[in-house]
């Protein structure tokens, strides 16, 4: 199944159209640099889903095989299931996944980003579709079968692309029901009213019964409450697992430890911190972060971006068929290709030998593709 990997071009077309209405309005909502960081996140998840994402599948499997129910797969009655339990199953993982720093740490790649557009929907953490497993072993028990469960789960993730843009507004009785792009920009925002609302992925109906929905009254402020200043996709993944680090050194005794992992994000013994202020929020929104690049390498950087994208597509459908090292050799090369492109753009030093080395081993990587096929 490869229902994400064949949706990557409607996700450039989508984005390259979103970013043309974009500038004929006159709204700066797209900057280069930021937007590789953007998608050099997902291409970082999706790269490491390929060697990663198979042992909690294989988990998903085995709980399914001391299923309770036997279930008609091909029954509108299992479909249904399938679609509102996998979305009731997001709402809880994703509330978990802001409300309990360890989650925390493997979603906040996905707030990081201080622009808000459809590249920002591809920005997501390596670490994440494992404990949503984890969190749908449930309806394994329930007998939704497992190929049911992973198809519902890719409509989730798609469904939930197009929510990420400014430029549709108010969609009029469906936001009663179903999530918008109108209630996620809330989700999005650091304004303190804002903070840990509107968690649905498709249906935001879960917000409203469980008490976590926020309509959208003041404009949004996007982000996270302590800024990454880094376009690095990788370092993405693990900074505030780094952050947590420091924090268990910080904190004497087991049961104060253990909270900085299972209490709410930030927990430290000496209090939690304090909401941005109004004038906080403001300077966020007037020098969002990012690192602004010259047009030649503006242009360099988003000609290679177009080729790490297309090899990303290829990797996610042809890797079932190659030897263990040779797809772990090209999920490292496409990885390596996301970060040089983000060193380039912030002028890190190491960034052109990292380069050069990526161009090189892409050349012998897609070589050795050639020879097999």
């Amino acid at each position: 199944m490869h229902l994400i990997a064949w949706s990557i071009p409607v996700f450039v077309a989508l984005i390259v159209l979103e970013y043309w209405l974009a500038r004929r309005a006159r709204r700066d909502l797209y900057r280069l640099s930021v937007s590789v960081s953007d998608v050099g996140c997902g291409v970082v998840e999706q790269m490491s889903g390929v060697l990663t994402t198979a042992a909690f599948v294989g988990l998903y499997f085995l709980v399914y095989e001391g299923r309770l129910v036997d279930l008609d797969p091909h029954a509108a009655t299992t479909w249904l299931l399938a679609m509102v339990g996998v979305d009731l199953v997001y709402y809880w993982w994703h509330r978990a996944s802001h409300e309990v720093g360890l989650l925390w740490a493997t979603h906040v790649v996905h707030h990081h980003s201080e622009d808000y557009n459809l590249a920002v929907a591809l920005r997501q953490g390596i670490f994440t579709a494992g404990p949503l497993i984890v969190f749908g072993l449930p309806l394994a028990l329930l007998g939704v079968p497992p190929l049911l469960f992973l198809m519902s789960k890719a409509i989730n993730s798609l469904y939930q692309f197009w929510i990420h843009t400014e430029l549709i507004g108010r969609l009029g009785p469906v936001e009663a029901v179903l999530n918008t792009p109108q209630h996620h920009r809330v989700h999005h925002a650091v304004n303190p009213r804002y903070l840990d609302k509107n968690y649905g992925g498709i249906l935001i109906v879960w917000d409203r019964l469980f008490g976590t929905f926020a309509r959208l009254d003041e404009a949004p402020v996007y982000g996270t409450t302590h800024r990454l200043r880094s376009l690095n996709p990788l370092w993405a993944q693990f900074e505030h697992f780094v952050e947590l680090a420091r924090g268990l050194a910080a904190e004497r005794g087991l049961s104060n430890r253990m909270r900085v992992l299972l209490a709410r994000p930030g927990w430290r013994s000496r209090g939690p911190a304090a909401p941005l202020t109004r004038a906080e929020l403001a300077a966020r929104a007037a020098a969002r972060f990012h690192a602004p690049v010259s047009s030649v390498m503006a242009a360099y950087i988003l000609l290679q971006a177009v080729g790490i994208v297309a090899a990303t597509m290829v990797v996610l459908i042809a890797a079932d068929g190659w030897p263990t090292w040779l797809a772990a050799l090209a999920c490292a090369t496409v990885i390596a290709g996301a970060v040089a492109l983000a060193g380039l753009a912030e002028r890190r030093r190491w960034a052109l030998p990292l380069e050069v080395g990526r161009l090189v081993t892409t050349l012998a990587v897609a070589s050795l593709v050639l020879t097999r096929g």
